[in-house]
C-alpha cells in the first residue's frame, strides 16, 4: 500500500510538473489530457489488454499452443453440455429482470407516502447490502434437505413447510430444472431492493400537481397506474432492467456457492470458471468469456440510448 501511494505521488507530482508548463486555451486541453492520461493507462493495462489477449486465446486450444480457429465457438453452440449451459443463461435473463424490476416498481408505489415507508423500504433493501455469496449461503439454507428418517427435523424452511403440508422432504436443489428457478429466486431476492429503490425515487419525481389533477379528474388507481406513474418513470424502467439483466448475465457466486454448477444448473460465467480453473481448458474458456463479453454489449448500447433520448425530451 505505501508503495502504491508513493507511486501515486510521483504520478501526480510528475502530472502537475508538466501541466504548470502549459497555459492559455491550448495549454488548459494539454492540462486535462495529462489528467487523462493516469487513467487511460490504467484501462489500458487492466481492460484492453487482457480483453484483446482473451479474444486471441479463444482461437486455440485446450493448451492455448496450437491455432483452432472458430472451433471452441463452435464447440459452445453445438456440443450439449454447453448449449444446456446457453439455455439456462437465457432462463436467467428472460426471468431474473423482469420479475425483479416489477416486484419492485409495485412494492414502491403501494409504500408510497404511506405511514411506515422508510421501514417498509428497509426491509426489501436489506438483500441489496449483502454479497451474492452470503445471499447464496443463506437461501442454501432455505432448501436445505434431511432424509425422512424417524424423528429426524428438517432446518431447511422449505422443506419443512412441505412435511407441515404432509409431504416428503425433497432435495430441491439437484431436481433440474427446478433448481435453475430455485436458484432465480436467490437473485431476484437480491436484486428486488435495488430495483425498488431506484424506481421510488423516480416516483417520488413525479410533479405533484400532475398527480392532483389526475385525481380531480377522478382517475382510477390502475389508470394513474397506466397512463401517469410508467410513463412518467419508462425511463428508469428500462435503466434498472437493463442493469439486472447485465448483472444477471454474469450471475456466478450464487451457482457456484450452491450447485457449483452441478446438476444441470451451469451458466456462462460459471462454464467459464470451470472450463478456465477445473478443466484446464484455456481455449474454450476464453470464448465463453468472449461470448459473455458480446451478449453485454447489446444491452449497455440500448442503455445508453435511452438515457441520451431521455436527456434530449
Amino acid at each position: 500500500m505505501l508503495m502504491a501511494l508513493l507511486l501515486f505521488a510521483a504520478v501526480m507530482g510528475v502530472i502537475l510538473f508538466f501541466a504548470g508548463r502549459f497555459g492559455g486555451r491550448r495549454g488548459d486541453k494539454v492540462v486535462a489530457y495529462l489528467y487523462l492520461l493516469p487513467a487511460i493507462l490504467l484501462l489500458a493495462v487492466g481492460l484492453v489488454y487482457p480483453g484483446l489477449r482473451t479474444i486471441y486465446q479463444s482461437f486455440f486450444d485446450a493448451a492455448g499452443t496450437a491455432f483452432i480457429g472458430l472451433d471452441n465457438y463452435g464447440t459452445i453452440f453445438t456440443d450439449n453440455d454447453q448449449l444446456r449451459v446457453l439455455g439456462n443463461t437465457v432462463i436467467w435473463v428472460a426471468i431474473t429482470p423482469f420479475v425483479a424490476t416489477a416486484i419492485g416498481l409495485i412494492y414502491a408505489i403501494l409504500v408510497d407516502k404511506s405511514r411506515y415507508e422508510s421501514f417498509a423500504k428497509a426491509l426489501i433493501f436489506l438483500p441489496v447490502s449483502i454479497s451474492f455469496v452470503a445471499a447464496a449461503v443463506i437461501w442454501k439454507f432455505v432448501y436445505e434437505y434431511r432424509p425422512d428418517q424417524g424423528n429426524v427435523k428438517q432446518i431447511g424452511l422449505v422443506n419443512q413447510i412441505i412435511v407441515w403440508l404432509g409431504g416428503k422432504p425433497q432435495q430441491l436443489l439437484i431436481e433440474s430444472p427446478l433448481n435453475t428457478f430455485l436458484l432465480i429466486i436467490v437473485l431476484i431476492w437480491v436484486q428486488a431492493g435495488f430495483a425498488m429503490t431506484i424506481l421510488s425515487a423516480a416516483i417520488k419525481a413525479i410533479p405533484d400537481d400532475i398527480i392532483e389533477a389526475a385525481r380531480l379528474d377522478g382517475v382510477s388507481a390502475w389508470s394513474m397506474f397506466r397512463q401517469i406513474t410508467l410513463p412518467s418513470v419508462r425511463p428508469t424502467v428500462v435503466v434498472v432492467l437493463t442493469t439486472i439483466g447485465i448483472a444477471t448475465l454474469k450471475v456466478f457466486d450464487i451457482v457456484r456457492t450452491m450447485t457449483g454448477g452441478q446438476f444441470k444448473t451451469s451458466v456462462v460465467a460459471n462454464e467459464f470458471y470451470s472450463q478456465t480453473f477445473r478443466a484446464d481448458n484455456q481455449g474454450l474458456g476464453a470464448a465463453l468469456a468472449v461470448l459473455l463479453f458480446i451478449l453485454v454489449i447489446p444491452i449497455v448500447w440500448y442503455n445508453v440510448r435511452t438515457l441520451r433520448q431521455s436527456e434530449a425530451s
